[in-house]
């Protein structure tokens, strides 16, 4: 399993997606988070093809916080099903990846107790 990750999110909120960035980095879930303006994202939704402007975060992150990344987007986020997807960064930049763990979580906020998907 890779170390590290890269999460998608998509927003139709700029306050939304700034509080989600924030959030993440405060929190140290994530060592940084991009946010993309303007895409265009094409979906179906309850039977219908819609079609939105929105934004795009580039959240990166270790492996072993995705389910806490999952849990504090969806508790901020203004869609009732936020996009959460994770993809393995394989490879990159020794000193970028130091960097990131540096500034992200050694290990899972989440108790064992607690539900796993909330």
């Amino acid at each position: 399993m890779a170390k590290y990750k890269i999460c998608f999110v998509t927003t139709d909120n700029k306050e939304v997606a700034e509080k989600i960035a924030n959030e993440l980095v405060s929190q140290k879930l994530a060592a940084c988070v991009n946010i993309i303006p303007s895409i265009t994202s094409i979906y179906r939704w309850e039977g219908k093809i819609e079609k939105s402007k929105e934004f795009m975060l580039v959240i990166k992150t270790k492996s072993v916080l995705v389910k806490d990344v999952i849990i504090a987007v969806k508790n901020m986020h203004n869609y009732s099903l936020p996009e959460t997807i994770f993809f393995d960064i394989s490879d990159g930049s020794s000193q970028y990846l130091d960097w990131l763990g540096a500034n992200t979580l050694f290990t899972s906020n989440i108790s064992k107790d607690r539900e796993e998907d909330k």
